[in-house]
């Protein structure tokens, strides 16, 4: 089980790097929601065991906080 959560964070954060590769046209707020969304994801991963709707809470409310914080 506990190697199926560390390939799981590994698969995670390589994806959520890769995909901030495709960041250099956005905004900062654009970077910063991707950023919140990526981060909440794995941290909603990792506090729920690795549930599919605690990563999707997680990559919400990550996003949401991350839109929020670079808003004029």
């Amino acid at each position: 089980m506990k190697t199926k959560q560390g390939f799981a964070l590994s698969a995670v954060t390589a994806v959520i790097l890769l995909g901030l590769g495709g960041c250099s046209g956005m905004s900062t707020q654009g970077k910063n929601t991707a950023v919140g969304a990526g981060v909440g994801a794995v941290g909603g991963a990792v506090l729920t065991g690795g549930s599919a709707a605690g990563t999707i809470g997680g990559a919400a409310v990550g996003g949401i906080i991350g839109h929020e914080v670079s808003k004029p």
